[in-house]
């Protein structure tokens, strides 16, 4: 017998992926341009030069897809909606024909039995609105507001969980900070007003659904805990400063109402303080997307047995670097694969927002490996097992630990277009054939599989013994 995590009966499992990465079909039935698709444009942006114009065309295949997602078993699937699908330009009358997509997407789930789980903004921006200034222009926080009124008006009466933006710490800083995502900013600091309107755009957005009818809303956020270098007062303040730059900066105006730092909050567009009183609007839930822990050393104190983090590209000037984790276990992407470390994120998150801490959902993590489908038409992944099976167990020693962890969404369900790499990295459970656009669940697909049906057995058994 296969000797699975232990999770509490009621726990959610789940797959998540995004609009951009896997629909493709970005000309079909009234869809506007976005910043990826102007971004994917530009020469040298992506590896090998891909776009997600095709991906895995998800837009036409959705149904196999959900077929394959009934085979896995899984209570909820996470996906974004894409906005300029929705309102081509951002903003006026809505696109009927793109409302028809999702609307046909939530049905097929839910006669599936399987819950949507619907994010409004995983960085898809319109053209349109980066052309008005995008996330540097308040008006953009206003407009997510009107278009989260229309997505929940029309699948409202089906969706079981929103999050009206996708990792804000991400499209500020690799989107405006650094360029390396679009829309290619390289604002540096300046990039703190994009998060300001991003967070005031959630809570805008939050009340929008809530008005609607919509529950059951959070928000899906990158964290990362960040350890230092070395014990030294240089490395701990460097640590400190990075912590709140990537993580507090984020979540501290949502949970606590405030800024971590009197200087953020000064550099952040008025008016601050009515601006925090919408951002800091209740929510039912908080989403943690966990990949890997940094380590940050003060900057230029890199040595050969604490090298900096080969592309981790920041804005100039900061007191900190980003060092490479050694002696751990890597996926094929250079990222440490630390189970503890999301452990330690969920633990922190307890200790520092105490009751002000709404239940938590894994909304994200994931690892990618190479794979390849082998003559017998299989793919063997057992790396990726590992990898869910330990954070899996480390949510377990959370929730043994006292802190409310509701589900985990593993990414992601396909093999997808991966922003500025391209192709090249490959996250799914489910490999994809891109000339064929054929399927082929790994060996991870039914370990998962296998898991959600044993955890389904054991509850059951234990309804049954408490009837």
């Amino acid at each position: 017998m296969t000797d699975y995590p232990t999770l509490p009966t009621d726990f959610v499992y789940g797959v998540a992926t995004a609009a951009y990465q896997i629909e493709g079909a970005v000309d079909a039935d009234g869809r506007g341009p976005s910043i990826w698709d102007t971004f994917c444009a530009e020469p040298g942006r992506i590896h090998n030069g891909e776009t997600g114009a095709i991906a895995c065309d998800h837009y036409r295949r959705y149904r196999e897809d959900v077929a394959l997602m009934k085979d896995l078993g899984i209570d909820s699937y996470r996906f974004s909606i894409a906005w300029p699908r929705i309102q081509p330009t951002g903003a006026g009358k809505p696109n009927t024909r793109g409302l028809d997509f999702y609307d046909r997407l939530v049905d097929a789930l839910v006669e599936a039995g399987i819950s949507p789980a619907v994010t409004l903004y995983h960085w898809d921006l319109p053209q349109a609105l980066q052309d008005r200034g995008g996330w540097e222009n308040r008006d953009t926080a206003l407009r997510l507001a009107d278009y989260a009124r229309i997505v929940a008006e029309r699948l409202g009466d089906r969706v079981g969980l929103w999050m009206p933006v996708n990792e804000p710490v991400v499209a500020t800083m690799f989107g405006h900070a650094v360029g390396t995502h679009a829309p290619g900013k390289e604002l540096g600091l300046g990039a703190l007003p994009v998060a300001h309107h991003m967070l005031l755009g959630h809570g805008l957005a939050t009340r929008a659904l809530r008005a609607a009818g919509a529950s059951r809303i959070g928000i899906a956020a990158n964290h990362q805990p960040t350890r230092p270098a070395d014990d030294t007062p240089q490395d701990r303040d460097a640590a400190d400063y990075f912590d709140t730059l990537i993580n507090w900066l984020f979540a501290d105006p949502i949970l606590l109402g405030r800024y971590p730092d009197d200087l953020i909050t000064a550099m952040m567009p008025g008016p601050v303080a009515d601006d925090l009183a919408v951002i800091s609007t209740p929510l039912d839930w908080y989403g943690i997307n966990y990949y890997q822990p940094t380590l940050v050393g003060a900057a230029g104190t890199a040595t050969d047995d604490s090298p900096v983090l080969e592309g981790a590209a920041l804005p100039a000037g900061l007191p900190f670097e980003m060092r490479r984790i050694t002696g751990v276990p890597e996926t094929d992407f250079g990222w440490a694969i630390l189970p503890d470390g999301l452990h330690e994120m969920l633990t922190t998150f307890r200790k520092r927002y105490g009751a002000n801490l709404p239940p938590l959902y894994i909304t994200e993590s994931g690892c990618s490996f190479h794979d390849h489908v082998d003559a017998h038409g299989q793919v063997d992944d057992r790396n990726r097992i590992d990898y869910h099976d330990g954070h899996l167990r480390a949510v377990a020693r959370a929730i043994a630990d006292g802190v409310d962890v509701r589900g985990y969404f593993a990414w992601s369900l396909l093999d997808n277009f991966e922003w500025a790499a391209g192709y090249s990295e490959q996250f799914g459970l489910v490999h994809v054939d891109y000339d064929t656009q054929t399927r082929t669940p790994k060996e991870s697909f039914h370990w998962f599989r296998d898991l959600i049906a044993d955890a389904r057995v054991r509850g059951d058994r234990i309804g049954r013994a408490r009837a």
